[in-house]
Parts: C-alpha cells; structure tokens; sequence
C-alpha cells in the first residue's frame, strides 16, 4: 500500500520581489500570473492530484489572509486537511515545526511534504514522480530536499551542493546562499550545485529529533502555540501571544544547515519560483519581439521586456530588456536583469513607513484606523522635525527663517511675527509628545530674537522683521499676537521661565489696544483700520484654550467664550452652514464678494476648536455647529478631482480659489479627529483617507522633510518654496493623528510614544 503524506503549504510571504504588485495584504501567491488561478490554488490543485496514497493538504497561512484562502481552497478536496493560520509572522522554522506538530497529533509518524505556495511547476504527475523518488529516503529517517539542475548562473536562488549519487538519491555536502555572478557562474560550470526548490520532505519524528538537537526553544515554544489552538470549520487558530514567542527564522539556517545526512532528490520538473520580474518574462505568454506583455499598454518598437499595467494606459517605445510595472499608486522600472534588487526599493519604502509596500489601491478598501502611523511618524520626527531644528533656525541672525526653498536651503526673507511664534509652538508640542530633540533651548531661542526686536513701545509685538532682526513692519497685528500667545502658552508648559510673564504682558496689551471700543470683538490692528476677519478670532479663541490648557484659569474660557458668542451671532450662517471671513465695523458681511467669501481650511478649523471648548465648557450643543461646518467644507469645498479643500468657495459652494494649499488638508485632519467619537458617525476611516490624501499630494511627492505647499485643480504643483508657517499646522495635526491611534494599554493609555 502506497504511504500516506501529508502535505503542507506554506502560504506565509510577503513576494517583496514582485513589487509593486505584490503587497503585504496580496502577496504574490493570491495573484494570477497565467489566466489559470492564483499561484496558491494551483499548488492546490497539485498536491490533490497524487495518483495514489492518502494525502490531506493542508495550508499554513497568515490570518490577515483568511478570507483568500478560503476562497482559493473552496472547491478542492484536500482529503480532511484544512487551514492552520498564523497570527503573526514567525518565519519557515516555526512553519514546519507546526506541520510536524500536526502530522504527530492526527496522523502519527507518517510522511510530511512542505511546499511553498507561489512556485510555477511544471505539471503534477512530474511533481509527484520526484516526490515519490525521495519517500524511501525519508522513511529511513533522512531529510530530503529536492533541486533543480541550474540552466544559466542565476544570482536569486540558493544552492544545494552534492556529492554523489545512489539510486537517484543525492547526498548533500552544503547549502549555498544566493551567489553573486561570478560565484553562480562557478557553480555551473561545477556540475554538482543544484538550485534549491524549498520543497522538504520528511518522516515527522525525524525533524521533531532535529528540533529537539538544533532548535528545541522553536519546538517547544511552536508546541505550546499549538496545544492552545483552537480550531472550528473555518481552520486552526493559534493564541498571538504564543505564536509571537516562537523564535523567527529560516528552516534552512535552523535545521537543514547543521543537520547531517541530508539526501536530495533531482527534480524532473521544470521549476521556477516566480521571484522576479525576470522570472515572469521567462514563463509568461511572449509577443514576436519576445515581450510579456499585460493590462492596457501599448508598446512600440520595444524587446525582451515585461511590461504590465493594472490601471491607467502605459506607453513605451524603444525599449529592451526592461520591466516595466504600473499599478494605481506605484510604477517600477528597471532592467529586467536588475529587478531582483526591487527589495532593496521596499526595504527603503518601509524604513520611511510607506503604505505602498502595505496596502493595494482599491476603491472600496477601508483602511485599519492607524495604518498611516508608521509613515507619520517617520516623516515628523525623523525628516521634518529635524530638518526644521538644524537648517530652520537662523543662527546668525536669531530666530527662524522663514521660508525653506526645495534643497532645503534657507531664503532670506522677511520674518513674520507669526511664523516665529508658530515655530516655537511647533517645537513645543513635539518635545511634549516625546521629541529628544532640542525643544528647551530652539524655544528660548525664538523667545528671546522675538523679545529683544519684535516687541512695541506699547508692550505689544511688531507685524514683520528684517532677516538681522530690524522691524520691517511695526503694526500690531491681532492675527499675530494670538500667534504670540499661542506660542507662549506651549512654551509655559515645557517650562520655559519667561513665557508666562511674556503672555501676562501681551494679554494686557490685546485688552487695552486691539479689544475694540464697543467689547464686541477684536480689531485688525491696534490703529482700528481695515475690513474686520473672523480669522484672528479664531486663532484667539485657539489661544485661550492654550493658556486654559496651561493654567487651568477659567478666566481663559470666558475669553474664549466671548468668541464662541461672536462666532455664533456673526460668524455663522445658520441657513447655509457656512462661515464668513470678510465683515464691516458693525459685523455685517462685507460687500461685494468678499461677504461670500468662505473658506474650507477655516470651516476645520474652528470645528475642532468648538469641540474643544464644547469639552471645556460643557456646552454641548455647540458639537452640532462642529458638524455642520465640517459637512459644509465637505460637501462645497473639496476639489473633486484630487479630494484636497479648495482654497476658497462661496457661500453657495461656488470655487472662489481653486488652489489647495497644504495647511487646510491638516486642519481637516485635525476636525475629523475632533469630531469622531462624539456621537455622530465613525469617523476613523474618513481620519485615515484624510492623512493619505495630504501624503499623496502635499508630502509624498517633496524632498524629504518638506512639502508641496499649493496644488492647482488639476494635481499639478504651483509651489517655489516651503513656507515655514505651515510647520506649525503640519505638527499639530499629525502629533494628534499619533496620539488618536497609538495602541492603549488596559489602562487606555498609549503605549507607543513618539520619541526617536
């Protein structure tokens, strides 16, 4: 009677070769390289086609992937096998000793054969003739693996190097790590070096005793996961916390390189293991001009070239020997004889936390609440944060400049009062969220260029200084002074010793020359001239709640309630749910079209700081305002064709400024946060969504650190420099996107600071 094997398919990788189609959530063995099922279903559908014997089939598999794998194995009979899913990751070591495990508990010491999911072979009547060529060797105890006679020097295979041959059985001398040219083309002329397939076949005590000599920690903690298992129809599930204590490593490095007697097995089939872009145009359905050929590309004069589109058309002409991959979000070009070294492309998207090794663009894919948390923070306080520190700061001059050009180089501009503030406050909140950096002393920095050449004789601050510190504008500005504040107040709570009577002075400034005769606001500027704005009162209104935040005074909340009323009797229209920006002496909107004027950015804004003080304050009612100025920037405001908030539109939603800047994305960040968990809808994936479109259009496409600051309609960059005073927008929204989707401990406190 033919023996019994059981068979097990590892379905565990990533396939970071074949980026950027294969992905995190869609590696390559769920993909359809051949118009015949994925790469998975026809392992399947191999390993059920053995002739004779008993052979349940069963998949090792990561449960993110659960829902693909029960649709590849619906329809196959895989003779009382099943899933066994991994929670998480542990490596091809853990991987065996599980289908060990397995074989031990339901099968006894039978026969196991381990197979990766995503190899093209041949056909299943030679796959299996050379597995039953190694089933005498296994019985008798041995380790045996099965090897390709090498056609060409390939450089993204490992090696098995033999010595000897006895009744088609191989004895093994050693295993070879991927060579580089010259090593793989030594190893051919040789004779005795065979490419390594990765297909295991074993007795299960066998490499149970292997275990128990080489790696016994893997074992035990592999058995321990597995002993806690619990299993239903859908598969086998094993305790995170169990798995993730298993060791992670390779079998190879694990067992196969220390254990002896290892036999190896010829393989009559033809096999390649789809590991690169290279190894796709050697299998795939060739043109005259031998090109591969897939999606909607037209090709012109091109040879010996993959070149695949999974979206948008592709065009290419004159070119050979290249592969040429587009998706939705990413476009990989190189020669075909360089795409092994796409992992090295991965590994540095990963290092920077980008989403495009992760995720696959669809339409209605949700994206996990914190998926961006990776990228986030290592753009902010590995890229931005320091780059801001060191090539930000003016220190010859004092202060901070003003504006960065896109080699990072700083541009002699004149210095606003607001952006030195805004720097300080941007400082201030990343040393509180965990920055190492030097926040105490680019604090006191700022404060004591802005103290020693910014303030008034009437104890106020200058508008604009000089690049050396001159006043190049002395108006005192409200806009700017709630900017002062704003930084203040940040700077008292890291404990700066000068902050708190600096906010003392400016407040008793503001009252005695910006707060205007009739109590009903605040002026422009202290000479009472101009249109009056809703926007310096907001950034008051941010203002108080900071100081409120930094001394639980609720004097600052009645300040800031003031606002609120204005905000209410004024500000807001009730009828279009929309916020006018441009008013008259008597708070009626102004005339012409300046009193249709409304901006989005600014709809975000003070929706966040209603909810704020609606916290504060306990006036409840004031979320539902929130709602309807985010509903209304949403609804109105938003370019259709890049999802960024417009510039501006008019109270009937007509565009007035069609340039999306960068600073109104982040506040919209900063709303959804706000609003999200307040008894309305769930927010999260419209959080994540907002993060990605700021990514994709305003940082993504910049040097690292900076940012593309204006947008035309069309997606196309109008910016010449990166202006400073973003910074502070930037900082604030993403510091509260990592503190809204940090894991919480059971305490509900985050448990992954920002620090770096």
């Amino acid at each position: 009677m033919t023996e019994r094997i059981v068979s097990f398919v590892m379905s565990g990788g990533v396939g970071s070769r074949l980026w950027p189609l294969s992905r995190e959530d869609n590696p390559k063995q769920f993909h359809d390289f051949s118009g015949d099922g994925s790469m998975l279903a026809k392992t399947l559908r191999r390993l059920t086609a053995r002739l004779e014997g008993e052979t349940p089939v069963f998949l090792i598999a990561s449960e993110r992937h659960a829902d693909r794998v029960h649709a590849d194995i619906a329809g196959h009979e895989l003779s009382g096998g099943g899933p066994l899913f991994e929670p998480t990751g542990r490596n091809t070591a853990a991987a065996v000793a599980l289908a060990s495990l397995r074989t031990l508990s339901e099968f006894g010491d039978s026969l196991v054969l381990v197979v990766p999911s995503d190899h093209e072979i041949a056909t299943p009547q030679q796959f299996w003739r050379s597995i039953e060529a190694g089933t005498a060797a296994a019985r008798e105890g041995r380790l045996v693996v099965f090897g390709i006679k090498p056609a060409q020097p390939e450089t993204g295979y490992g090696y098995i190097e033999v010595a000897g041959e006895r009744d088609g059985i191989c004895d093994v001398s050693r295993f070879v790590e991927k060579p580089d040219l010259a090593t793989a083309q030594s190893y051919l002329e040789a004779g005795n070096f065979y490419w390594n397939t990765g297909i295991f076949l074993f007795r299960a005590s066998a490499m149970r005793d292997a275990f128990m000599a080489f790696q016994p920690d893997i074992w035990s903690a592999t058995e321990a996961a597995y002993q806690a298992a619990t299993s239903d129809l859908s598969g086998l599930y094993m305790p995170l916390e169990l798995y993730a204590a298993i060791p992670s490593t390779s079998i190879d490095y694990a067992i196969m390189e220390r254990a002896s007697g290892i036999a190896m097995v010829p393989a009559s089939f033809r096999w390649n293991d789809l590991g690169s872009w290279q190894s796709l145009l050697d299998v795939g359905p060739s043109d005259r001009q031998g090109n591969v050929i897939v999606g909607d590309v037209v090709a012109i004069d091109c040879e010996s070239s993959y070149i695949r589109s999974d979206g948008r058309l592709l065009s290419a002409i004159g070119l050979k020997d290249v592969a040429i991959v587009s998706t939705a979000d990413a476009t990989f070009v190189a020669p075909v004889s360089h795409s092994q070294n796409v992992k090295k492309i991965v590994e540095q998207l990963e290092k920077s936390g980008r989403l495009e090794t992760r995720f696959t663009p669809a339409d209605d894919r949700v994206i996990e609440s914190g998926a961006w948390q990776r990228r986030v923070h290592h753009w902010l306080f590995e890229e931005t944060v320091p780059l801001w520190s060191t090539v930000g700061v003016d220190e010859r001059h004092g202060g901070f400049h003003e504006a960065l050009g896109f080699d990072a180089a700083p541009l002699m501009k004149p210095k606003r009062m607001r952006t030195q503030a805004r720097q300080i406050y941007a400082f201030a909140v990343a040393k509180a969220r965990g920055w190492n950096g030097p926040a105490d002393r680019l604090i006191s920095h700022g404060l004591e260029f802005m103290a020693r050449h910014g303030r008034t004789d009437n104890g106020g601050w200058v508008r604009t200084l000089n690049v050396d510190g001159t006043v190049a504008d002395a108006a005192e500005d409200a806009y700017d002074h709630s900017c002062v504040l704003l930084a203040l107040a940040h700077a008292h709570m890291c404990g700066n010793p000068d902050a708190l009577r600096l906010g003392q002075e400016t407040f008793a400034f503001i009252d005695a020359h910006l707060e205007d005769e009739r109590l009903t606001g605040f002026r422009e500027t202290s000479s009472g001239e101009g249109e009056r704005r809703s926007n310096p009162h907001m950034h008051l209104l941010e203002a108080f709640l900071a100081w409120h935040q930094a001394t639980g005074e609720r004097a600052y909340l009645r300040r800031a309630a003031r606002i609120v009323d204005l905000f209410r009797s004024h500000f807001f229209d009730p009828e279009s749910w929309t916020l006018g920006e441009y008013f008259d002496h008597e708070w009626r909107p102004a005339p012409g079209e300046k009193g249709t004027w409304t901006e989005p950015g600014h709809h975000f804004e003070w929706a966040s700081l209603l909810v704020d003080f609606a916290g504060r304050s306990g006036q409840s009612g004031l979320t539902g305002l929130a709602r309807k100025l985010y509903a209304s920037a949403i609804a109105n405001g938003l370019n259709r064709a890049t999802g960024l908030a417009y510039g501006a539109v008019s109270r009937q939603g007509l565009p007035l400024d069609r340039v999306s800047r960068s600073w109104p994305q982040a506040e919209a960040i900063k709303a959804a946060i706000a609003l999200d968990g307040s008894g309305g809808p769930d927010l999260k994936p419209e959080i994540e969504a907002r993060v990605g479109r700021l990514f994709r259009w305003h940082i993504n496409p910049a040097p690292l650190g900076l940012w593309i600051d204006r947008i035309d309609e069309r997606g196309r960059s109008l910016a010449s420099e990166v202006p400073a005073s973003i910074f502070y927008h930037l900082v604030c929204a993403l510091t509260q996107y990592l503190d809204g989707t940090a894991p919480k401990d059971q305490y509900g406190l985050a448990t992954s600071p920002v620090s770096t």
